[in-house]
């Protein structure tokens, strides 16, 4: 004779289980949300994670702070070559980027605008007049020997004037066979010959001075060796290589052939339009736009409740799980953030919660025919995703087009449109519906509570 168990308690703690894991899943996302809104407002240092916060990380553009706008318009000779142009005006944004960091205004925006104008925004300076001297728009570009002096007349050097054109490639340059990338050098006769000349007295020289430097308005940009194999003949030839490292990136020697082409731009640069924004119109512009995100996310949330009331709860959670991440992602990349950026931040606020409108009114319809609350959430989330997914795809489209031909304060948009967008996706598939399913567990499984009216009750 034997005792037997009814089963029920192996049910209970199942049962128990299954809830104990949902109420973490809720701890677990909450915490997230707290750690990230602290991450946001006041940076994180983990020594090996480093995150800085929401007003170090991100720069505020001149619509918003203020500042000078500079448009400057290439005088183009008749008869230039379209080509000539676009690699012309590609080196001219390059050289005034570089001129800008070295005269340390590094939050500025240099863009290209059309075909034969580049537009120039330094934030926190207020005469553009004076800024547009300090810039500038010739740049001096020259190769120079270790030991070149002016004042005391020694060493060489070849200006900008010397170079046909520099080129960023990628193949194998020397006997090992392996790819990398290098810049190719043409030179004009004059050009040819003096740098003939220099790499033959810079081969000559002593072991670690035996170098051609790059110079960029009085900036050292690089410095290649010469191999000791020209001490005799220098690199006599019309074209010339600047091997680089394996591990050098298509930027860098793209930045590199840039800064060298920057020397001889084919046309001159003239300031055509000097513009100062005050700080007190981006002031103003800016707690606005704040207050109206703040305003967009309470009417949103307060929606979400209303109609779609429990899911409405969790989507709204969602949202915040949303609105701190992208705080943090944006805070790592270090957008320059201008009022356009702003407002795709507030499109995709609204954006965040469609794909769960979405998700809820399928799982609705799933309840009032009949099926459980578990299975009617795997049904929503599956039937439904193929129409969130195109129309996410088609949106992330229009943002890489914005991004890749726009100018201006319309790249800011692009990007923070393209962010949003990757990131709301990220939390509907993953944060979203895993709270989603975690109330089943808790006992919330009243159709009442998903908005739908019937009185079959889930079990």
């Amino acid at each position: 004779m034997s005792w037997g168990g009814s089963g029920r308690p192996e049910k209970y703690r199942r049962h128990g289980q299954t809830m104990k894991k949902s109420i973490i899943t809720y701890v677990v996302v909450f915490a997230l949300i707290a750690l990230m809104a602290v991450t946001a407002a006041f940076g994180l240092d983990l020594g090996f994670v480093k995150i800085p916060s929401l007003e170090d990380g991100v720069t505020l553009g001149l619509d918003l702070v203020g500042g000078s706008e500079i448009t400057y318009e290439a005088v183009i000779p008749e008869g230039t070559d379209d080509n000539e142009v676009s690699s012309g005006m590609s080196s001219a944004v390059t050289m005034l980027r570089q001129r800008l960091d070295s005269l340390g205004y590094s939050e500025a925006t240099v863009t290209r605008q059309g075909g034969n104008q580049i537009v120039v925004d330094i934030p926190a300076v207020d005469n553009p007049e004076e800024a547009a001297g300090q810039i500038g728009a010739t740049a001096v570009v020259e190769f120079r020997t270790s030991d070149y002096d002016e004042a005391a007349g020694t060493g060489m050097k070849l200006t900008g004037s010397g170079i046909r054109s520099a080129t960023a490639e990628y193949s194998a340059v020397d006997e090992t066979g392996i790819s990398k990338w290098h810049v190719v050098l043409n030179f004009n006769s004059e050009g040819q010959a003096t740098f003939a000349e220099m790499t033959k007295y810079a081969a000559q020289m002593a072991s670690g001075e035996n170098y051609v430097a790059i110079y960029l308005d009085e900036t050292l940009i690089s410095s290649p060796s010469v191999d000791s194999r020209y001490a005799s003949t220098g690199i006599d030839d019309d074209t010339a290589i600047i091997t680089l490292g394996t591990d050098t990136t298509s930027e860098y020697a793209t930045y590199l052939a840039d800064i060298i082409t920057a020397g001889k731009l084919p046309f001159a640069l003239e300031p055509v339009k000097m513009e100062s924004v005050g700080a007190s119109l981006g002031e103003r512009s800016l707690s606005t736009s704040l207050l109206a995100g703040a305003i967009g996310i309470c009417l949103v949330i307060l929606f979400m409740i209303v109609v779609y009331r429990l899911p409405g709860l969790v989507a709204s959670i969602a949202l915040l799980f949303y609105t701190t991440l992208f705080m943090t992602v944006i805070s790592i990349a270090k957008l320059n953030l201008s009022l356009p950026g702003i407002a795709g931040i507030i499109l995709t606020i609204g954006m965040a919660v469609d794909a769960n409108v979405i998700i809820f009114e399928r799982l609705k319809e799933e309840v009032s025919n009949g099926k459980t609350l578990r299975s009617a959430i795997d049904s929503g989330y599956r039937n439904a995703m193929s129409a969130i997914v195109d129309s996410n795809v088609t949106t992330i489209i229009a943002s890489i087009v914005l991004w890749w031909l726009g100018t201006g304060t319309t790249v800011g948009f692009a990007k923070t449109l393209f962010i949003g967008v990757i990131l709301s996706m990220i939390v509907m598939l993953f944060i979203s519906r895993l709270m989603m399913k975690a109330l089943v567990p808790l006992g919330l499984t009243k159709p009442g509570l998903y908005g739908v009216k019937t009185r079959k009750e889930d079990d």
